[in-house]
């Protein structure tokens, strides 16, 4: 359908052909019908059949008739996806902000914008401070709504969901989703119109290597050498015909060392290409602050033109891969499974290496169906390829049977909530009591059966599971209950802060033991709670961490438990803050790196997560040691920074991080009167 048949504004039509679109796919055209109506939508479409272009025009139609919108995804990496996407918008005088983090702040500036662009997370947050611009929102995008499914996110996501309904019943919802076995019940439970096709703009052939061949859904076959490496062979055949290849493994020690395999050979079929990715490479290397063995690493793997990515690169590093392949640089790129998530990087070819992975807690397991498709989606460019090709990787003919059957034929899993239990539902009754939106048992309870958990089952048992929460929270002395519930000054401070509860009651208690000169000890408390995930105890971890307990025990505020499986559990406590201690301590990043087994982008990831408690402490440390405020502002500052305390009036100078601090305070640069005296 024409773009102009849609009932679209003038100027969004304009707009669509500038950029070149003259005509809408499909799916995005059933879909618009309902959507244009106001009516809630659950699209369920592949990944890269045009399902984000549907919810743009939505929130574009809302804002020009003076309405707002919220676009809610899963992660940081697409939300700036999506703001810088939605920004292209910005000539017809829409206003786009990207909000994902500082949950213990309203964002008051955000009311200036017409469509804000979050987390699920900090969504979540501006419910419970009652930003009142939120009563103002006309649509709310729910991107990757699947994710519903995950453990980690999904409850939130769920919850998130409900009160929207709840407290802004007006909002028009647009849910968007990967193909799942059960999206009709997702969309009832949404009181959506559901849309679903299996149309993709690029066709897309589904097969597995075998023997030298890959065997197609459709019965063709495609011939290799039956004495080649499979990967070699298909990423070779891929860039001699102009196409890229994104290949899956499943570990991030695999995705480094399969790069730099495929590595020579890329580089001798892309000899036009070297000097970019030289510069490429070079820029990448000379802006760390830090520079790491796995930067290099990386660096010399771009200039080959077959990068790694996974969740160890810091957030610079991977920018500039998608960069570098959406440009048409790198001819490869070997990643983890999370490159699938969400993330809009197609190529003419998706391998996937690995269909299992391992797990600590149950070894090698098979990898979702839904995965695998979202892996294989990936296949086929629009307005590039013409066509995509998704191939998994048989030892042989029998696992090809298999993996033909189970992945490729096979039905995607049906979603279900992972909302109903104590530590996923803990945060959010608090959060209801908190904001005023639940005043007793019975309106817990009610809300609750408003979720897609109660929606899927009978879910009796949540209403055990709410007394069980509420009876804590009363025990902790952050609800009391007179004529009706009511959140005190600790628990409305708790649910501000975007904390677990039982984070908080951790927190409270260590700071009741603090005393001056035990910041160590403060770091090591926000390392025992719940929203601090911990790092492995590796077995050749247990006699140092254990003789580095001795060297600072005096100093802890948390004491070692008696039980073995607990004690385990501490010592892990213990080398995660050890972690972040040596950060604080200037130790190179490198050197962190490698005594600890983790990437660059994990140390980033930990040490935010260890300045959001600390910061949670400092705010914690007011109502319970006020002795301690100092101390936990002071540690806020050194987690941000990465430095001793020494450094701190060096660094509030604005752009300057902890390795030009440190090469200043040796220089004798110790404050801003120096550097205004000129002597920097």
């Amino acid at each position: 359908m024409k773009v102009e048949d849609v009932g679209l504004d003038p100027r969004v039509v304009r707009k669509l052909r500038e950029d070149g679109i003259e005509e809408l796919y499909p799916p995005q055209t059933e879909a618009l019908r309902p959507v244009m109506q106001g009516r809630n939508v659950v699209l369920a479409i592949p990944t890269a059949s045009g399902k984000s272009l549907v919810a743009y025009l939505a929130m574009l139609q809302a804002v020009l008739r003076g309405g707002k919108a919220l676009y809610i995804v899963p992660l940081k990496a697409l939300a700036s996806e999506k703001y810088e996407d939605l920004s292209k918008f910005a000539d017809m005088g829409i206003k786009v902000a990207e909000s994902t983090g500082d949950f213990d702040e309203v964002d008051a500036k955000l009311h200036r914008f017409d469509i804000v662009v979050s987390t699920s997370e900090k969504a979540d947050s501006l419910l419970r401070h009652r930003t009142k611009w939120l009563d103002q929102l006309s649509v709310v995008v729910a991107d990757e709504v699947h994710l519903l499914n995950d453990p980690g996110r999904g409850p939130t996501l769920e919850v998130t969901l409900v009160k929207f309904r709840t407290f802004n019943p007006g909002a028009q919802l647009i849910a968007l989703s990967a193909t799942i076995g059960n999206a009709r019940e997702l969309a009832e439970w949404l009181d959506a119109d559901l849309v679903t096709s299996d149309w993709r703009p690029v066709p897309l052939k589904e097969g597995v290597y075998s023997g030298g061949e890959v065997f197609f859904t459709d019965n063709s076959r495609k011939r290799f050498g039956a004495d080649d490496n499979p990967v070699n062979a298909i990423v070779r055949d891929t860039i001699a015909s102009g196409g890229q290849c994104l290949v899956f493994v499943n570990s991030r020690k695999s995705s480094e060392s399969q790069a730099s395999a495929l590595g020579p050979l890329v580089k001798r079929m892309i000899p036009d290409r070297l000097d970019a990715l030289a510069r490429t490479a070079d820029r990448l290397v000379g802006e760390q602050d830090e520079p790491t063995t796995m930067g290099a690493r990386l660096g010399k793997c771009i200039r080959s033109g077959c990068a790694f990515h996974h969740a160890g690169l810091t957030g610079a590093q991977r920018r500039t891969v998608e960069g570098s392949f959406r440009s048409g640089q790198l001819g490869c790129i070997v990643a983890t499974p999370t490159l699938a998530a969400g993330i809009n990087l197609p190529a003419r070819t998706v391998i996937v290496r690995d269909v299992r992975r391992y797990d600590s807690e149950m070894g090698f397991t098979s990898i979702p169906v839904l995965e695998v498709k979202q892996m294989c989606g990936r296949a086929g460019r629009p307005r590039f390829d013409p066509y995509g090709e998704a191939i998994l990787i048989a030892r042989d003919d029998e696992e090809r049977s298999l993996l033909m059957e189970a992945y490729l034929l096979g039905e995607n899993e049906s979603i279900r909530s992972k909302l109903g239990t104590e530590p996923a539902m803990r945060s959010h009754v608090l959060a209801l009591v908190a904001t005023k939106d639940a005043d007793s048992l019975d309106a817990l309870k009610g809300f609750f059966q408003k979720t897609f958990l109660a929606h899927q089952t009978d879910a009796q048992y949540l209403g055990d599971i709410i007394e069980s929460i509420v009876e804590f929270l009363q025990r902790e002395e952050m609800v009391t209950e007179g004529e009706a519930f009511s959140a005190t000054g600790f628990g409305r401070r708790v649910s501000d802060l975007y904390i677990d509860p039982l984070s908080a009651v951790r927190i409270r208690d260590a700071l009741r033991r603090f005393s001056p000169g035990k910041q160590f000890g403060l770091v090591h408390a926000v390392c025992t709670v719940p929203d601090m995930p911990l790092m492995y105890l590796r077995r050749s971890d247990y006699e140092w961490v254990e003789e580095y307990l001795d060297e600072v025990k005096d100093g802890l505020l948390v004491e070692p438990p008696r039980d073995l499986e607990e004690y385990e559990l501490y010592l892990s406590t213990l080398k995660t803050a050890k972690m972040i201690d040596d950060w604080m301590s200037e130790t190179h990043e490198n050197e962190i790196a490698d005594s600890f087994g983790i990437g660059p982008g994990d140390i980033r990831n930990k040490v935010e997560l260890a300045e959001w408690l600390l910061h949670a402490a400092a705010r914690l440390s007011e109502l319970f040691n006020r002795d301690a405020v100092g101390e936990c502002a002071e540690a806020v500052a050194r987690v941000r920074y990465g430095i001793r305390p020494e450094l701190l009036e060096l660094v509030k100078l604005r752009g300057l991080g902890r390795v030009r601090a440190r090469a200043r305070d040796t220089r004798g640069i110790k404050g801003r009167e120096a550097l205004s005296a000129g002597e920097a």
